[in-house]
């Protein structure tokens, strides 16, 4: 039983780190940010980000979800957020 206990506790830790993101560098105005911010921490459990990033926003994002890697783009004026959860996502 003791298991269980710890299993939930060690679960709700979890969502405790991933419930808030944190920012590294974004351009977009305020008001997408927000609305960005709050589809990714939905999203992110769905893995509908790009699919509600092109119908919000228009077409074209890309997304990029994961652990260990590294990227380099270019992007349109006003349209980046890099972000991270306090983990590794």
């Amino acid at each position: 039983m003791a298991g269980t206990g710890e299993a939930k506790k060690e679960e709700a830790d979890y969502k405790r780190l991933h419930s808030f993101p944190l920012i590294r560098h974004t351009d977009m105005p305020e008001e997408m940010r927000v609305e960005t911010m709050e589809l990714c921490v939905t999203a992110c459990r769905t893995k509908m980000i790009k699919e509600s990033m092109d119908k919000k926003f228009g077409s074209s994002w890309h997304v990029v979800i994961g652990e260990g890697f590294g990227f380099e783009v270019t992007h349109e004026v006003k349209n980046l957020l890099y972000m991270f959860f306090g983990g590794s996502l």
